[in-house]
This record gives structure tokens, sequence and C-alpha cells, in this order.
């Protein structure tokens, strides 16, 4: 019995510190960014991502112009794309930043109605930013976002 006890013991020291060996989050704690790779009708769009502890826990996605002006501060650009497709970069990128956050990856992000062509570019660049997280490269990416 004493030396069952005394293997038992053996074997769980040598087994502690390895507990968690080898084991590492799927993503690495910083911040990420994906941008397109070209200008599409006046935006470049782009994905920042923070992770800690593993995980997403916050997202930015917009556009900005050639003069840096941000996609969803435009306010006839909102009132026509939202009369004419029913939704506006200011829900969109918000919609699409949220489902991120909540699904902790890109392949399951649902388009919303009237920003598909939106919603397929932010799959590319989630996609890009959540490799650069695994790799723990913070370097900014750039993404061919054309279909």
């Amino acid at each position: 019995m004493k030396r069952m006890l005394v293997l038992f013991f053996t074997v769980l020291l040598i087994a502690l510190p390895c507990t968690g060996c080898g084991t590492t989050p799927a993503l690495l704690d910083g911040y990420y960014t994906a941008q397109a790779a070209d200008f599409s009708h006046g935006w470049k769009e782009y994905l920042t991502i923070m992770v800690k502890g593993g995980s997403i826990v916050s997202a930015e996605y917009n556009a900005e112009n050639a003069s840096g002006f941000i996609k969803s501060w435009d306010n006839t650009y909102m009132q026509n794309m939202l009369h004419s497709n029913g939704t506006y970069p200011n829900e969109y990128t918000r919609e699409y930043a949220g489902q991120l956050l909540e699904k902790q990856g890109a392949d399951e992000i649902d388009a919303l109605s009237g920003a598909s062509s939106s919603c397929s570019s932010f799959r590319k660049l989630a996609a890009a930013v959540l490799e650069q997280a695994k790799k723990g490269d913070s370097g900014i990416v750039f993404v061919d976002t054309q279909e």
C-alpha cells in the first residue's frame, strides 16, 4: 500500500508542472488590424479587434476615404444608402462587429439585408485579423476584399 501511495504521489508531482503544457489560447492578447488593400467606391474598409484572455473583447469595423473621413460619419451617404438599401454604414458596421464579438469567429457572420457586399468584405477582414491574432502579429494585414 505504501508503495502505491509513493507511486501515486510521484506521478502526481511529475504531472502537475505539465498541466497546461502545450496549450495556448486560440487568440493571443493584443490589438490586431486588417485593412482592405484597395479603395472601393472611394472607401477603404478596416477591422480592428482587441483580444484579452484569448477572446475578442472589442471590435471596430468601418471604412475611411482618402482624407481619413470615416464612412459611418457621412450623413449624406447614410441618407442615400438608407433610402436605397434600407440600412446604412453606422448600422451595419456595428451589427457585423457585434456578431464577431458574439460568435468569436468569421464563418458564421450573417449578412444584413442591404449590406451583403459589406458582409463579404467583413468576413474576409475578420478571417485575416483572426489569423493575425492566432500568431500574435500586431502588424496591419492588407486584404483583397474585391469580389
